[in-house]
């Protein structure tokens, strides 16, 4: 046996005057990395003050400045990273101490970490040299460069030259680095790990004159290690050795030589041969062995997987099992054989004790001993299918009987295995007579047992935690129950050609883990994790839903048996299937979905013991990982297809799709360029495929896309392990498709997208980001994307597309629509502003500042495009912002209207509000001003040029088709601050609005036939409170389904247009404002005298003259002072010639439209009834009783 020893733990490199530095080898390549892992230990010497210091540094050839190093200046401990001096602040390092440290980074973040005894140091950025400080967060490690430990170094012509002031005076000991970024739990916790691209091994390192010299002093527990070995086994008989055989004898050899706490969890066993052996370092024997053996000897490569309990030296470990596997391994003292025979038994009635019986006699007993006596059942015979070369003899006796049985036999004696075998078939094919019974034997098959013994195991099972020790075939191990410690499990040893354990027998024992929260304090190692599983798998058989807690601890516990293990394919197909139950249950997936995923990718990362690719397939979920040869990868084309009946799904590789195909990826040969350059200690890249089943993982909480959008495909993944670069925007693109779980009808748009893990605060949402609709039929859609990812199609649910004929004219309507509103908008503003009379009362006030809203939304709009068409983020901000003002301005001012109308029509009585109107000015432009200010105070990004497509929530979205529109970007942004603060104030309106008719269908059944108006005023008048009150807004709510273009219409028609309908019922029908027109606009006949109005209300007026209130009477309510209504101020003849009876006010700018009842006159006189007197009235009615009085 030949046991490589490049380890270099428990050794370290000393640094001194004569010897400065250690170099990487050149055959040692460290790839392009973006996040990385460094990890050493330092001891110094003689601390020297404040005197700089290396401890390592990376260059490139073509580079000015340092990619990565790692040292010490002015009393602070500093890093360098593309560039960029990073310091830690002042930092006392004593001499002959032992310090850890670790460096991480990722081109996410925007600086380093430094962990000094797992402790994270603060970095400040001191020194700028050719890399800005942003740079660290969007570039790559260089690749192929030169790495120096103990001092620093630059690179002239090629060739290291090293910085003599910045020798480190002291040691070094395990210098690792990683390819991913390590977190700060695993800095802690997994110190004792080799790395993957840089390893503390003799092959990656030239020592120059600094030979490494042993250290005990500096401990590293660890109890899971990789054993790479190379055996060969020289057989006398001359025969070749075949792979499971070798594997065999390995185990069996590793067991007699390693301790009994050195646990073996995997032996992998392959052939060795001269062509794979290149790519290893051979010793001078390793060349010879290969070079002079015969074809007899066979050579093996072979990697095997221990646990080492308790925990122990990483050093002392590794020289434990090289002493103990390097002498040469021969034993034949004790030997097994399986032997499997065919008997014709005449006379007797019970066969197996006629056999035990037979055997017993004819086997010497002083040599040989039958163990595992076993009859075979009829239904397990084979007869004649032994192949024997003796001729097989049958009884002329036809009472003879045919039988089968196997059994073991122990042989102690060394002899040649032939022999033995030789001499064991002779015994049996001697006829056997005793009385009336006589065997002879037909046929007989005899094999060698190389391990008769059951290893020690430890099984964690339901019922507690067991140990069961070595035990030899045949034999049944005993031990206590953990809850009954009165009772006891048992185990058999089962002795066959593979002597294995048998299930233990648990029925006395009391379960120990119930539920799924008694398995978190279960500590998942090498050697419990497969009975982790098994557990997990009867828990989550009584669980049709998780909760939160239950879903974190078994998704825990599958990423500690990941961590731990060595994922065979079987372990491998284990998990798949207790993901594929998490997924089919009906629990809430939602904040684990990115979890999941990691999870699956971590396991098809990490899978072993299979050749060129493996698939494994679980109901809700697939998976399959492939090998590729850098250099030699053109393209791959993995698909999952199903059966006929829907239910069996099936991963094929580099085969065209059928019509049950579900999901197909093609990947492009671009994809080479980030296949790293296979190198000594690294492992070849491989290609992942994952096909997840259900939609439910991918279901987004607060999401745009979710509430229009359903994911109307399964989702299929790829990924590239250990790949060099990321793999985005390549220049050929990867080809996805994608089968519909419901058929597409036509008009229905689709939308390829991928998951953004880093969208929804982490939890992961879908984007479309570098993808792309190459063409879509009903049941298929294909996609084309520039990364690798995990991919879907959303189709969108909540609309059917319009065709462009339908778009065009929205978008034309829209945008004449919002031009002509701008007009009278304007025209509406100027009115009531102009005439002094018209805007008195609280309603002209209220419509003049929801004209202004209207009239600014209308404005910034038309503009929008043509501003953010300039490019310029600031603008395009403040283009989006506005727009966001006034649009929840006018929002706002709708409802305003609506609280108005209640108190004056409603709520008449002892309502007094002061400050009446200066407080709504402040809720109607206040309020939005403030949303607006706390949207750029959380998410300063949420504005921008973004396209929304979703026409049925706002106008907005029917206005413009072009990516260069500014608005709200943010999903959820948007649904808070627009959808939401909409639905409350229309929810109101509409309320409001009700109550508004009913309060007038009550006042007119009261008043006299003959006041009643017609059909056509009722209709304007509920004309005029809708659009008012932006009823019609509510349209976009209920725009989907078959009815959708119609609605469309309605809404882009009725919603552009609301100016224009406001001064159609506000201006142009309303009697006051047409006399304000004549008289101050118009000239000759049509011009109207202003003294004509108001002598016509005075001499109305005085027909009757009430008393004078007292003082204290009457109280001002939340109508104006001045008029309840711009009626008031030109008072016509019903009103003046009547008393009221608790008459309501009139609520001036829609009531001319929806006419009210008239009063009845009273039959009290001019004091009114009985049941109005004290009772406070509004400051408007009480002006018009106060003109019937003069």
């Amino acid at each position: 046996m030949y046991v490589p020893t490049f380890s270099l733990w428990g050794e370290v490199a000393e640094f001194t005057a004569g010897c400065s530095h250690w170099t990487l080898k050149r055959q040692i390549t460290i790839p392009a990395l973006q996040e990385l892992t460094v990890c050493f230990y330092l001891n110094l010497e003689e601390t020297r003050g404040s005197s700089p210091w290396t401890a390592f540094m990376y260059r490139h050839p073509k580079a000015q400045y340092a990619e990565l190093g790692l040292g010490f200046k002015a009393g602070h401990l500093v890093v360098w990273l593309f560039g960029v001096e990073w310091r830690t602040q002042k930092i006392v390092l004593l001499e002959s101490q032992w310090y850890p440290l670790c460096l991480t980074w990722s081109h996410t973040k925007d600086r380093p970490a430094l962990y000094l005894k797992g402790t994270l140091l603060k970095l400040t950025a001191a020194l700028y040299g050719a890399a800005s400080s942003a740079s660290s967060s969007c570039s790559t490690l260089a690749p192929s460069g030169s790495l120096t430990l103990g001092s620093g170094h630059f690179i002239v012509n090629k060739n290291i030259q090293i910085i003599p002031i910045s020798r480190v005076s002291g040691k070094l000991s395990l210098f690792r680095m990683w390819g991913r970024e390590r977190s700060s739990k695993e800095v802690a916790s997994m110190n004792c790990t080799e790395g993957d691209v840089v390893k503390w091994e003799r092959n990656n390192w030239d020592t120059q004159i600094c030979a490494p010299l042993q250290d005990r002093s500096l401990k590293c527990t660890w109890s899971i290690y990789q054993v790479k070995l190379i055996i060969t086994i020289i057989r006398q008989d001359e025969n070749k050795t075949e792979i499971y055989t070798a594997r065999d004898i390995a185990h069996q050899w590793l067991r007699k030589e390693l301790p009994s706490h050195i646990y073996l969890h995997i032996v992998s066993v392959f052939e060795l041969s001269r062509s794979n052996t290149e790519d290893l370092v051979k010793t001078p024997y390793e060349d010879e062995l290969m070079r002079f053996s015969p074809s007899s000897v066979n050579s093996f490569r072979c990697n095997v997987y221990v646990n080492v309990i308790p925990a122990e030296d990483v050093a002392d470990v590794q020289s434990l099992i090289a002493t103990r596997l390097k002498n040469p391994y021969n034993d034949t003292s004790e030997l097994y054989f399986q032997v499997k025979v065919n008997v014709s038994i005449t006379g007797g009635c019970d066969s197996e004790q006629i056999l035990r019986s037979w055997l017993n006699n004819s086997l010497p007993n002083n040599s040989m001993t039958v163990l595992e006596f076993q009859l075979v059942p009829k239904a397990q015979r084979n007869h004649p299918k032994l192949q024997s070369e003796y001729p097989i003899r049958v009884l002329a006796d036809t009472v003879s009987r045919r039988e089968s049985c196997i059994f073991q036999v122990q042989v102690m004696m060394p002899s040649d295995i032939h022999e033995i075998e030789e001499r064991i078939r002779n015994i049996l094919l001697t006829p056997y007579n005793k009385g009336s019974i006589s065997i002879l034997t037909e046929d007989i098959e005899i094999s060698q047992i190389l391990s008769f013994k059951c290893n020690a195991e430890i099984r964690q099972t339901l019922k507690g935690l067991f140990v069961w020790p070595e035990t030899s075939g045949g034999e049944t191990a005993n031990q206590t129950c953990p809850k009954n410690p009165d009772h006891y499990a048992t185990r058999h040893c089962k002795g066959k050609l593979n002597t294995h354990w048998m299930a233990p027998e648990l029925e006395d024992c009391g379960p120990v883990v119930e539920t799924i929260p008694d398995l978190y304090p279960v500590n998942v190692t090498a050697d419990n994790a497969q009975d982790v599983v098994d557990m997990i798998e009867v828990l989550l058989s009584n669980h049709s839903t998780l909760n939160y807690d239950e879903l974190t601890i078994v998704l825990d516990k599958l990423q500690d048996i990941i961590n731990v293990s060595v994922v065979t394919p079987e372990l491998g197909q284990a998990l798949l299937n207790i993901i594929s139950n998490i997924l089919k249950s009906e629990s809430n997936l939602v904040p684990f979905t990115n979890n999941i995923l990691n999870i699956t990718e971590a396991m098809g990362d990490r899978i072993v013991g299979y050749e060129g690719s493996s698939t494994l397939v679980a109901p809700a979920i697939g998976i399959a990982v492939v090998d590729v040869v850098p250099g030699e990868f053109n393209s791959l084309m993995i698909g999952v297809a199903s059966d006929a009946t829907g239910k069996k799904t099936e991963i094929f590789i580099n085969r065209h799709p059928l019509n049950s195909t579900l999901a197909f990826i093609s990947l492009p040969s671009a994809l080479q360029h980030c296949f790293p350059q296979q190198a000594l200690n690294q492992t070849p890249p491989r290609i992942q495929f994952q096909f997840y089943a259900i939609a439910s993982l991918f279901k987004v909480v607060f999401s745009m896309k979710q509430i229009d959008q359903t994911l109307n495909t399964f989702v299929v993944a790829a990924s590239v392990t250990n790949a060099s670069c990321p793999i985005k925007d390549l220049e050929e693109d990867i080809e996805v498709t994608l089968q519909h779980l419901i058929p597409n009808t036509p008009y229905k748009q689709v939308e390829c997208v991928y998951w953004n893990f880093n969208k929804n605060n982490g939890q992961g949402d879908w984007d479309n980001y570098g993808c792309r609709k190459y063409n879509s039929s009903p049941y298929y859609t294909t996609c084309l994307c520039d990364h690798l990812t995990h991919f879907g199609v959303l189709l969108d649910a909540a609309r059917t597309q319009l065709d462009p004929a339908n778009e065009q004219i929205l978008t034309i309507i829209t945008y004449l629509g919002c031009g002509v509103s701008s007009l009278f908008l304007g025209i509406t503003v100027l009115t009531y502003t102009a005439f002094e009379k018209l805007r008195r009362d609280y309603p002209s006030q209220i419509l003049i500042n929801l004209s202004l809203a209207l009239l600014g939304l209308n404005l910034v709009f038309l503009v929008n495009s043509w501003l953010s068409s300039w490019g310029l983020y600031p603008l395009c901000v403040a283009v989006a912002s506005t727009l966001h003002y006034f649009l929840l301005a006018s929002f706002t001012w709708m409802g305003l209207e609506a609280v108005n109308m209640y108190f004056a029509l409603v709520k008449v009585f002892n309502a007094y509000v002061p400050s009446y109107m200066l407080k709504f000015c402040f809720l109607g432009w206040g309020l939005p001003l403030v949303i607006c200010i706390l949207v750029l105070i959380v998410n300063k990004e949420a504005y921008g040029s973004h396209i929304y497509t979703d026409t049925s929530s706002s106008a907005l979205q029917l206005l413009d088709n072009s990516d260069n529109f500014c608005w709200l970007q943010d999903d959820v942004t948007f649904y808070v601050s627009v959808v939401a603060y909409a639905v409350f104030i229309f929810l109101f309106n509409t309320g409001v609005f009700v109550v508004v008719l009913i309060q007038i269908r009550r006042m007119r059944a009261n008043s006299p036939a003959g006041t009643r108006s017609g059909v056509m005023q009722d209709l304007k008048g509920v004309a005029s409170l809708t659009l008012l009150l932006g009823l019609t807004w509510t349209l976009g709510f209920f725009g989907w389904g078959p009815g959708r273009i119609v609605l469309l219409y309605l809404f882009s028609g009725l919603n552009s247009l609301q100016g224009l309908f406001i001064f159609f019922f506000h201006c142009l029908m309303k009697e006051n404002v047409r006399k304000q027109w004549r008289i101050h606009l118009c000239f000759g006949r049509f011009r109207l005298e202003e003294h004509s109005e108001w002598s016509n209300s005075a001499s109305i007026g005085a027909q009757a003259k009430p008393k004078t209130n007292p003082p204290g009477a009457l109280r001002p309510s939340v109508s104006s002072t001045k008029s309840s209504s711009t009626d008031s101020t030109s008072a016509s003849s019903n009103y003046s010639q009547r008393d009221s009876s608790c008459k309501r006010p009139d609520l001036g700018l829609f009531m001319n439209s929806l006419a009210l009842p008239q009063p009845q006159r009273s039959p009290l006189g001019l004091g009114g009834p009985p049941s109005c007197r004290g009772v406070s009235l509004t400051p408007g009615w009480r002006n018009h009783m106060l003109h019937q009085q003069e």
